[in-house]
């Protein structure tokens, strides 16, 4: 039998398909449960107003949210948390200014033909790992 710890509370428990011990899913679940109630009562709540009525956190929240077990689509003032910056917003990871910024920066990675220090690496013996070795294709 594999043994583990619980990320959520530190108690150890049998490994299962969820990994966290069942008294955490169980917590979980009643958490979930009282979002979704709620919600029910109250259609325009923002995420901040769940969180304090409920007493779940925001990350839990937004968890809930990307498994697809909170629908925001009938929910007109309900976003969560850009990844990168914390700005709200209603769909994806990030929000639109750090995509295009992401997206930027990759490109002027990509289009950084200058290779003087994938030279010096190579003159030393040493390899090097970049993203965008990633993204060429060779």
């Amino acid at each position: 039998m594999n043994l583990g710890n619980c990320p959520r509370c530190g108690k150890l428990y049998a490994l299962n398909f969820r990994d966290m011990c069942s008294d955490c899913m169980k917590q979980i679940e009643v958490e979930y449960q009282d979002c979704a109630k709620f919600l029910r009562e109250t259609k325009g709540a923002t995420i901040h107003e769940v969180s304090e009525a409920t007493g779940v956190s925001i990350r839990q929240i937004t968890k809930f949210i990307r498994e697809g077990r909170i629908s925001i689509a009938n929910a007109p003032n309900m976003s969560y948390p850009c990844e990168v910056c914390g700005t709200l917003i209603r769909e994806n990871n990030m929000c639109e200014s750090c995509r295009a910024r992401l997206t930027k920066e990759l490109r002027n990675a990509a289009s950084d033909e200058s290779g003087e220090g994938r030279d010096q690496d190579k003159k030393q013996g040493q390899t090097t790992y970049r993203a965008v070795d990633k993204l060429r294709k060779y």
